[in-house]
């Protein structure tokens, strides 16, 4: 005889595998990736990819590696816990649940402030430390960003802009970087259409 404990564990762990085959699917479908290109690329069946993303297997740690690899994401970024209320995880997210992803750049956080990475944009706080961004990056998509505190200075096709508190900005394509020589870090709130991560 089951206790109302395990009931409860039982329920859980059922809503977090609900979350993470999710994740992966909206992850994949948001990179425009077939069930056989991701699985091919994984050196994994469609029939096991498959499953993962209905919520029927769990993938092993090795496998969220791989996916994390990726997808460029940190593992951590599968294990976060679901929402009490299943509903509410698609719409909101909660402070004290936002997804770190992994910028690649020295001195910079990132959190993922809309609830996944599926969609046609994504929304990420950024924290830039007192540091420059090693060497301008370009990406095919439409990004602005809004400097919630502190300054920073963003070079947009060779120009320098300096920006402060309450600025805001647009790039469409151009080769970007940073840098950040204020003292104190600084958070940019930042818009990309489609998601990169």
């Amino acid at each position: 005889m089951s206790t109302s404990f395990e009931s409860a564990e039982t329920d859980l762990k059922a809503k977090a595998l609900r979350l993470l085959a999710g994740d992966i699917r909206r992850l994949r479908k948001a990179r425009g990736l077939t069930l056989a290109g991701l699985a091919s690329q994984l050196g994994r069946s469609v029939g096991w990819l498959s499953q993962v993303e209905r919520g029927i297997s769990l993938p092993s740690l090795a496998d969220l590696r791989a996916l994390a690899n990726h997808f460029k994401v940190p593992v951590s970024f599968f294990l976060t816990p679901a929402a009490p209320d299943e509903k509410e995880q698609q719409v909101v997210v909660r402070a004290d649940s936002r997804r770190r992803l992994v910028s690649g750049e020295p001195g910079v956080t990132e959190e993922l402030l809309s609830p996944d990475l599926g969609g046609r944009f994504e929304i990420t706080r950024c924290e830039f430390a007192g540091n420059t961004s090693p060497q301008p990056r370009k990406r095919a998509a439409e990004e602005a960003g809004y400097v919630v505190s502190g300054a920073l200075d963003l070079e947009v096709a060779g120009k320098w802009y300096q920006l402060s508190t309450g600025d805001s900005f647009r790039l469409h394509g151009e080769a970007f970087r940073w840098r950040n020589p204020h003292g104190e870090p600084a958070v940019v709130i930042w818009v990309v259409s489609p998601p990169v991560y």
